[in-house]
């Protein structure tokens, strides 16, 4: 059984979710919350497997209880609700640690789908469309361009191997495992366990959060050509 933590300052939209979910036999509802501080609390005494978040709350928005949630309860995952496919507080939010990010007109099956998804540790961003959200935010990262000597001057890529650095670029570049088998000449097998390790060594929870340190370590920028395939060994 899933359980789901319901946030959103507005009752009528709590209410339609709920029934969503609840026709679900392995989803359950266990509270629901207004705005990020009554969450935080909710989060706390309940401990739900999933915070579905609206953002723009007033108070704590969800961008903030995110990031606490995330912080303080690292094993629950956050799934965020936004009217427009790119947002900015939508990318935000990822940042602050979220596991993906949901339309809230999204169908029925999309929205239990994707409860699902983030429960067991996946994202729900398509990489595409993460690296869009990337270049279109671009003068808000930190990173202002590629830099061929990331994986030396960043502590946080430091321990990565050449191949373990090839194979985030190629996440950055939203490659699937199959897609970066072909282009690295590895089989997916090879792949999943580099992805794996990618995501261990970075402390990162999923490929969206390996994707926005890439960003942020200046090891990919917005907007460049992505033909290429890299080196290494």
């Amino acid at each position: 059984m899933t359980t789901v933590l319901l946030v959103d300052d507005q009752a009528l939209l709590r209410m339609g979710f709920r029934l969503v979910i609840e026709t679900e036999a392995d989803l359950d509802v266990v509270g629901e919350a207004s705005d990020g501080a009554v969450a935080l609390e909710q989060v706390a005494a309940l401990a739900p497997d999933v915070v579905l978040m609206d953002i723009r709350m007033p108070g704590t928005d969800g961008i903030e209880a995110t990031r606490r949630i995330v912080a303080e309860h690292p094993e629950v995952r956050v799934l965020v609700l936004t009217t427009f496919d790119v947002d900015e507080y939508a990318f935000a939010a990822l940042r602050a640690g979220a596991s993906g990010f949901l339309l809230k007109n999204a169908r029925p099956d999309e929205l239990v789908d994707a409860i699902r998804t983030v429960a067991t540790g996946r994202s729900v961003v398509a990489p595409r469309v993460l690296r869009r959200m990337l270049d279109l935010f671009a003068p808000h990262l930190p990173a202002g361009g590629a830099d061929p000597s990331a994986h030396e001057t960043d502590p946080r890529l430091r321990s990565l191997t050449p191949r373990e650095l090839d194979v985030l670029r190629c996440v950055a570049d939203g490659l699937s495992n199959a897609e970066i088998a072909d282009r690295l000449v590895l089989s997916a097998t090879t792949v999943k366990t580099h992805v794996g390790n990618v995501l261990a060594k970075l402390g990162v929870r999923d490929r969206v959060q390996a994707v926005i340190v890439a960003y942020e370590c200046g090891l990919v920028a917005p907007g460049r050509n992505r033909t290429s395939a890299p080196g290494g060994s």
